[in-house]
């Protein structure tokens, strides 16, 4: 195997190893480690190394931080039912293998002992797994034909009680014509029903477009489309359709056409503002599920816009949480689930996101006509603190 020096790795693969670098460093810092550590024992629990099977300065990185940690482990901790085997075998290839030229004494590695392993998990019998699931298949075909067995009981029963009352109306016309002077029942007119009033429209305000702070986790180039970023964005979600899990945090994955305006590491690890109402989009095969608010300069009348920048990402003020709401000042309010984009919401408020001369983020409802009203709000967290970017004043946020 080559040695680190001469590996070569694909602008994603770099990405990859700064977003490692970048966990290795939390890894330092965080006052509760578990979550991460669960997560890389199940990244390498497939992979040789951390990019797969090409080794990186990544893996000589998660090494220098975790050594002294797997160094104090019990052997419950390293290979018990709930340990961290994985870990403890990527600590032990990167202090061996010379590909990583760490050049190590004895007496500086981990100790690992190969044959002490406290818990493997069971296999599965893949012939009994298969008979498993064709009896439960078995079982629910039955089922459903026990249901349309009994469908077509209820049928019958229905069709033999409409019967009855044909011939017995049938009896009562003969009997009142052979001479009966019986009254005729009189059919009683049903009352309508009610109507329901219809819902009240929601009233046009841009607290219709949820806006959240927004943690990323990690940051790597589109793999197909030079102009994205594809973010992996913690923004207080529960689990659900568009969501995933990294590091133990529920996510969205969010595509930003940002590349080659913001640096790829200004992504890492940072809190930003996110849109997290607009439908999904499928972006060069990349499902995105919410957007990253930036500002950019306005362009001039009679001017195209050119999308060189410069653009600043807007953000939120220290302390904020992921998944804390965000509005403008004298425009809170109750968000719709999912904009309607034939409402064309998104767009008609939009234009009245600007930044003020401080540096502030806010909405200009001067700029938007259908309000018929004037007055400047600034974007503010529930907490208090205002959003902000870093120079550009008179901004458009979008």
């Amino acid at each position: 195997m080559a040695a680190l020096s001469s590996q070569k790795y694909s602008p994603t693969e770099e990405a990859e190893i700064q977003q490692w670098l970048t966990t290795s460093e939390r890894l330092k810092s965080a006052d509760n480690k578990s979550e991460i550590l669960e997560t890389l024992n199940g990244h390498l629990s497939s992979r040789t190394t951390l990019l797969g099977s090409k080794p990186s300065k990544a893996d000589v990185a998660i090494y220098e931080t975790l050594a002294p940690l797997v160094a104090k482990w019990t052997p419950e901790e390293r290979t018990g039912e709930k340990g961290l085997p994985h870990i403890v075998r990527h600590i032990d290839f990167v202090q061996n293998a010379a590909v990583f030229g760490l050049d190590l004494k004895d007496e500086q590695k981990v100790k690992v002992d190969q044959e002490e392993v406290l818990y493997v998990k069971p296999p599965v019998d893949a012939k009994a797994e298969k008979e498993r699931l064709k009896k439960e298949k078995a079982a629910a075909a039955a089922g459903g034909e026990a249901t349309l067995v009994n469908r077509t009981k209820e049928k019958a029963k229905e069709v033999k009680e409409k019967a009855k009352e044909v011939v017995a109306e049938a009896k009562g016309a003969a009997a009142a014509a052979a001479g009966g002077d019986k009254p005729k029942k009189e059919k009683k007119e049903k009352a309508p029903k009610p109507q329901k009033a219809p819902a009240a429209a929601a009233p046009l305000s841009p607290c219709l477009i949820d806006l959240r702070v927004g943690h990323i986790l990690k940051a790597i180039n589109h793999p197909d489309a030079d102009s994205l970023f594809v973010s992996t964005i913690a923004m207080g979600d529960a689990a659900g359709e568009d969501t995933t899990e990294y590091e133990g945090q529920i996510c969205r994955t969010v595509c930003s056409g940002l590349n080659g305006l913001v640096p790829l590491e200004e992504m890492q690890g940072r809190k930003v503002v996110v849109v997290c109402n607009l439908k999904p989009v499928k972006m060069r095969g990349i499902k995105s599920s919410a957007m990253v608010l930036a500002a950019s300069p306005k362009v001039k009348e009679g001017e195209v816009d050119d999308h060189k920048g410069p653009v600043e990402l807007v953000t939120p003020p220290e302390g904020a949480k992921a998944g804390e709401r965000v509005f403008f000042e004298g425009w809170k309010g109750e968000p719709e689930g999912v904009l309607n984009p034939k409402k064309k919401i998104w767009e008609t408020f939009q234009p009245g996101f600007t930044t003020t001369d401080n540096l502030e983020a806010a909405f200009d409802a001067s700029a938007v006509e259908v309000l018929g009203k004037t007055g400047v709000g600034k974007l503010v967290t529930e907490s208090g603190g205002v959003c902000t970017v870093k120079s550009l004043q008179g901004a458009t946020v979008r």
